[in-house]
């Protein structure tokens, strides 16, 4: 649970407009105000996705950070990896606010960013930083205005790489015009195969993942399955926010953009749950999509997921919740007798499927 401070800070948080009151949540970070409970783990909870090996399988997803400039307190804050960005070759400022809005009703956020960011200059500068003994990611987009989107995703990565754990394949996010057109069967291929072909020029190379969006249909998410095997991916990351709005009741509800939070969360597991059965395994999956709670993690991990990921709930719940929810999921993981997350993932697939 939050603690006091972290109540009244998230209570005055929500009394701003949201993106302001996201920019606040970063500088309270940065100067300490933040818990830092520090790596929570256990045996059970290690974990070993696509060769790295995480403390806890509980990740924070892109977007949160976008600039990575919070890397040292979040790393302590109780997740197992983190990922940053989406980041850009130029700096852009994306579109017009406002461009976030809370459905607190829903525990949901609709967001229409457009991959603002300060470009991968900036960010290159910030990750040369890193602290050493966290596992980092960067989430690698395309400029709005670039006239080879495919080509930034690898001009990214080789100005990135060097300090990089993972890099993420962003084609799914609603908010750039036409990016989700990348997800098709032969644009995902051949960009895939130029950021692969720049991976391994890195001075050490490293895993690669593919992040989709929860509105495909199953014959769009087996091209995306065999194109992940055809490539060589890591991992992929299942999903990103949805357009659907169905069964909404917060104001802002009728926002053009990407919705995310607990809404999400049905859908975005049976899309996990299908990749699951698609890909048997062969490709590790991580969940993201409606996180709240360990309970929510777990099923992640039953229906196929490796590792998850959340950003929303913590709007709701605060950075406590990262290490609320590996503690509660080792619980869990004890209660059913598995010795470690990898015995649970897949277990209860066929009933999202």
């Amino acid at each position: 649970m939050p603690t006091i401070m972290e109540r009244a800070g998230l209570a005055a948080l929500r009394c701003l407009d949201p993106e302001t009151g996201h920019r606040l949540a970063i500088r309270a970070l940065q100067l300490g105000l933040t818990p830092q409970p520090g790596p929570v783990t256990s045996p059970r909870l290690r974990t070993r996705l696509a060769g790295l090996d995480l403390p806890n399988p509980v990740g924070l997803a892109a977007g949160f950070d976008k600039n990575a400039e919070a890397l040292v307190p979040l790393s302590r804050s109780g997740f197992g990896f983190i990922e940053v960005g989406a980041v850009t070759p130029r700096p852009q400022p994306g579109n017009p606010r406002p461009r976030l809005f809370r459905l607190t009703r829903d525990r949901a956020a609709i967001n229409r960013f457009g991959f603002n960011n300060d470009g991968m200059e900036a960010v290159a500068a910030r990750l040369a930083r890193r602290p050493k003994n966290a596992v980092i990611g960067l989430n690698l987009g395309a400029n709005k205005d670039s006239t080879d989107r495919a080509g930034d995703y690898a001009r990214v990565l080789a100005r990135c790489g060097q300090w990089l754990d993972f890099a993420t394949v962003n084609v799914s996010s609603p908010n750039t015009e036409k990016l989700r057109d990348l997800q098709g069967k032969d644009a995902l291929g051949a960009l895939l195969h130029g950021v692969m072909e720049t991976r391994d020029r890195l001075t050490r190379p490293i895993p690669v993942f593919l992040k989709i969006a929860p509105d495909l249909t199953d014959a769009e998410l087996q091209d995306i399955a065999e194109v992940a095997r055809d490539s060589g991916l890591d991992a992929i990351i299942a999903t990103n926010t949805t357009l659907d709005r169905t069964g909404l009741r917060a104001p802002h509800a009728g926002e053009k953009g990407g919705l995310s939070g607990a809404p999400l969360f049905e859908k975005s597991t049976r899309v996990l749950a299908k990749l699951s059965v698609m890909t048997d395994g062969a490709i590790p999956l991580i969940g993201v999509g409606g996180i709240g709670s360990a309970e929510d993690a777990y099923a992640k991990i039953r229906a196929g997921a490796c590792a998850v990921q959340l950003y929303t709930a913590l709007v709701y719940g605060g950075l406590s919740l990262a290490a609320e929810i590996a503690r509660g999921l080792d619980r869990l993981l004890q209660r059913d007798g598995f010795a470690n997350v990898a015995e649970a993932v897949g277990t209860d697939r066929e009933t999202w499927t």
